[in-house]
């Protein structure tokens, strides 16, 4: 993990296993906090970028450990920025809707979950390499 200048807060590469969720899930605490958020903000996001890294884990990489997880937080005014790289294959973001909530069942509400906790989120092609970005903003309250 990595502090670094001019507006990022937190740079981290991680291989894409639910063992590092738990270092995922810290540095975001730490950084979130830091940055002004309040507990029940911080906690929400960072289950949010939890749920964003499982995704990646299940259907990005679909459980192959050979991949890695990129997260960059910057701070921009007053949002905070959340990257989420990943070199699976490119996701349709016409696919990438939440399950209806009616549809009671396990699993399959982190993408709903992300919607609601974070002020904006986008899923686009990553650029130059090939994969996936997440982007998500959510501001600082």
């Amino acid at each position: 993990m990595a502090q670094t200048g001019e507006g990022a807060l937190l740079e981290l590469c991680v291989p894409a296993r639910s063992d590092q969720l738990i270092d995922i899930r810290a540095a975001v605490r730490a950084c979130v906090e830091t940055s002004g958020c309040s507990e029940e903000s911080t906690a929400d996001i960072v289950l949010a970028v939890d749920e964003a890294c499982q995704n990646i884990i299940r259907h990005a990489y679909r459980g192959n450990p050979e991949g890695d997880i990129e997260l960059e937080i910057r701070r921009e005014g007053e949002d905070l920025v959340f990257s989420l790289l990943d070199t699976g294959p490119v996701v349709d973001p016409a696919k990438v809707k939440p399950r209806d909530l009616d549809d009671v069942r396990p699993g399959g509400l982190g993408t709903h979950f992300i919607q609601e906790v974070m002020d904006r989120a986008d899923f686009l092609p990553r650029p130059g390499r090939g994969g996936n970005l997440l982007r998500m903003v959510r501001r600082i309250e």
